[in-house]
């Protein structure tokens, strides 16, 4: 497993942008580059919803289509870490945003649901004012 930390979140007004970020801990970065990594999101009274995935090359992206032309994700592995690019947002997307990693094999594509994955984050709340 891996130790995550996401960081970016606020509040917002809509229309606004806000980048999430997703790093490895510690020694943990060691595999983050072997991870595909998702974004989930759960607002209040609600099932947790995905959001965004990647794949560990970041050639393979997926995107919701709840927010598709609006969030962008992408990777730096250099870095360890993860971005999600959030533009146009809207009330709807209130929630707190988690990301979520597993490390795979080269050619496993990245999953949408969240028993693809087994390390997961503390969340970041993500407020967006009308």
């Amino acid at each position: 497993q891996v130790a995550l930390v996401e960081s970016g979140g606020g509040l917002v007004q809509a229309g606004g942008s806000l980048r999430l970020s997703c790093a490895a801990s510690g020694s943990s970065g060691y595999t983050f580059s072997r991870c595909n990594v998702g974004w989930f999101r759960q607002a209040p009274g609600q099932e947790r919803e995905f959001v965004a995935a990647i794949s560990r090359s970041g050639g393979n992206r997926i995107v919701s289509d709840s927010v598709k032309g609006r969030f962008t994700i992408s990777r730096d592995n250099a870095k360890n870490t993860v971005n999600l690019q959030m533009d146009g947002l809207k009330p709807d997307d209130t929630a707190v945003y988690y990301c979520a990693a597993k490390s795979v094999i080269l050619t496993v594509p990245p999953g949408v649901h969240s028993e693809s994955y087994d390390s997961w984050g503390q969340g970041t709340q993500v407020t967006v004012s009308s």
